[in-house]
């Protein structure tokens, strides 16, 4: 075989180990666990990972300093709002059971997406507390028309929603969903 032949040959290999590796990386960077109660809920899926990889990393035991817990970190208090406004049976000691918080967390992202008319604002709402932001609104400092924040006074919650931007971003390149 030729010496020219040969080289591309190896490029080829060298080509399609890569492709092979980062096929890899993104799946094991950007998940997709509890797919059937995602594409149940009615949510982009795409959001609710980018919510899941944003709150816990897809630590199914995460546990924040908050008290927030599992893979979407939901707070008790508020995962048994969510239950009692669903007709479910809550357990706080199942949060940290990934396809029990899963389910509740989309419930809970379904009804702020249902409670404000703007994605990015019920987004700030899953982090910063729906009373909060529902303040923001009515602040002309942080909103011009009561439904879109024009500024998030919380830096944690600014940075929160950049990264739920970006890895929603990649979740829709990575596995070409149609928004």
């Amino acid at each position: 075989m030729k010496k020219s032949v040969r080289i591309i040959l190896l490029c080829l290999a060298g080509v399609a180990l890569l492709f092979a590796v980062c096929a890899v990386w993104v799946r094991v960077s950007y998940r997709r666990p509890y797919r059937e109660i995602v594409e149940k809920s009615g949510l982009p899926p795409s959001l609710v990972y980018a919510v899941i990889k944003a709150e816990s990393g897809f630590r199914e035991k995460a546990l924040s300093a908050a008290g927030a817990t599992g893979l979407m970190q939901l707070l008790p208090a508020t995962a048994e709002f969510i239950c009692r406004e669903n007709g479910l049976e809550f357990s706080a000691d199942r949060l940290t059971e990934g396809e029990y918080n899963v389910r509740i967390g989309c419930l809970y992202l379904g009804y702020l997406l249902g409670r404000f008319s703007a994605e990015e604002t019920a987004l700030a709402a899953y982090n910063a507390g729906e009373g909060t932001v529902r303040e923001w609104l009515s602040d002309g400092r942080y909103s011009r028309d009561g439904i879109h924040l024009s500024s998030v006074p919380y830096p944690e919650t600014k940075k929160y929603l950049e990264k739920i931007l970006k890895f929603r971003e990649k979740y829709l390149f990575f596995y070409h969903e149609r928004t």
